[in-house]
């Protein structure tokens, strides 16, 4: 490292590192900007309270404004300006990383129908078998009238009520059948009604989709296409399985691994 010894200042005060202040109080309950000798503005501010890192413009956002490394080099912890995550670990997994886990057993269909799966633990699951009402079109029904359902209280187990705003990452499936059948997958995203026609949806939104051929002698796994990542709070997101060759009972795992924004 170079030193200041036998130097003139003016050789060397671009390279000190100074408070931002005019007065010569130094660390005080302000959090200050390390600039360098020269006045130049870092990202790095400190003061007795604590320390804080803000890059010093927006063309200056990044995906590691803030790291933590082994001795090594290996980062373990990781603050992106760019997209507003902070990740961990030696994956850099998001720590708002969250997972949620939906799916229906051993459900005995109408073929070509759309139906829910159980995101609650709540619900003995043969009373889906009877709730088609999100149709047979080519995507489940962008909208729902909880007053047409065999049963209301179906609803409440396969309502996943969002509370905070969301990005969806990846959803993963376990799917089986008693037949030789192909299943398709959905995931959409609802406006709940909280005023007026308590708990009808309207504004379907497909997040996700996916299909596979499944049989009694196999469990496929995969991952669905994502079509519609983020997802605001206040939605009811809903999953579903299609079996759209015949009525062979089908059982589907979805994991959800989904960051809260």
């Amino acid at each position: 490292m170079p030193t200041f010894q036998g130097n003139p200042l003016a050789n060397f005060y671009k390279r000190i590192m100074q408070v931002s202040q005019s007065s010569n109080t130094g660390f005080d309950n302000s959090s200050r900007i390390i600039e360098s000798g020269d006045g130049v503005s870092s990202a790095v501010a400190i003061g007795k309270a604590g320390l804080s890192v803000k890059p010093t413009s927006t063309a200056l956002d990044a995906t590691g404004n803030f790291n933590v490394q082994t001795a090594g080099g290996d980062q373990i912890l990781q603050a992106n300006t760019t997209d507003s995550t902070v990740k961990a670990g030696a994956s850099l997994a998001n720590v708002l990383t969250m997972h949620k886990s939906m799916g229906t057993y051993d459900l005995t269909p109408t073929a070509g129908y759309h139906y829910p799966l159980v995101a609650n633990n709540m619900h003995f699951e043969t009373a889906l078998a009877a709730d088609n009402a999100f149709g047979n079109g080519t995507d489940p029904a962008t909208t729902l009238d909880v007053s047409g359902l065999t049963a209301q209280e179906n609803a409440v187990a396969y309502y996943w009520f969002i509370q905070h705003n969301i990005t969806l990452d990846a959803i993963r499936f376990l799917v089986t059948a008693d037949g030789s059948v192909t299943t398709n997958m959905h995931l959409l995203s609802y406006t709940l009604d909280t005023s007026s026609n308590h708990g009808d949806l309207s504004a379907g939104v497909v997040c996700a989709s996916g299909t596979a051929s499944a049989t009694a002698t196999t469990i496929k796994t995969g991952t669905m296409t994502l079509d519609s990542a983020n997802i605001d709070s206040g939605k009811v997101v809903i999953a579903f399985i299609e079996n759209a060759t015949d009525t062979s009972d089908v059982s589907i795992n979805l994991d959800v691994y989904y960051h809260i924004r």
